[in-house]
């Protein structure tokens, strides 16, 4: 998943301000926090880029076409990026 910088700032600081609002944390820097939350949101879209990619390939490279959209195509992307997910320790 690509996010721009704009999103991306926009989804941190929407996170914290409802963290904070909600009181389910202190935040005694939001700026800080801000940042943090930036990284971390970045961070988490890029993995998931790599997973994508890892599961489009993994799909590409069975022998019967499978046709990107088709019902069995999102079946075997589901199923894929949680085994992915899963051996990166992202899922249970």
């Amino acid at each position: 998943m690509r996010l721009s910088e704009p999103r991306t700032l926009y989804l941190a600081r929407e996170s914290l301000v409802r963290l904070r609002d909600e009181k389910l944390a202190q935040i005694p820097n939001f700026q800080v926090a801000l940042r943090q939350a930036r990284e971390l949101i970045t961070g988490w879209a890029e993995s998931g880029d790599v997973v994508d990619e890892l599961v489009r390939k993994k799909i590409a490279s069975l022998k019967r076409g499978v046709v990107e959209g088709s019902a069995e195509w999102n079946i075997l992307h589901g199923r894929y990026r949680e085994e992915e997910l899963r051996k990166k320790g992202r899922v249970r």
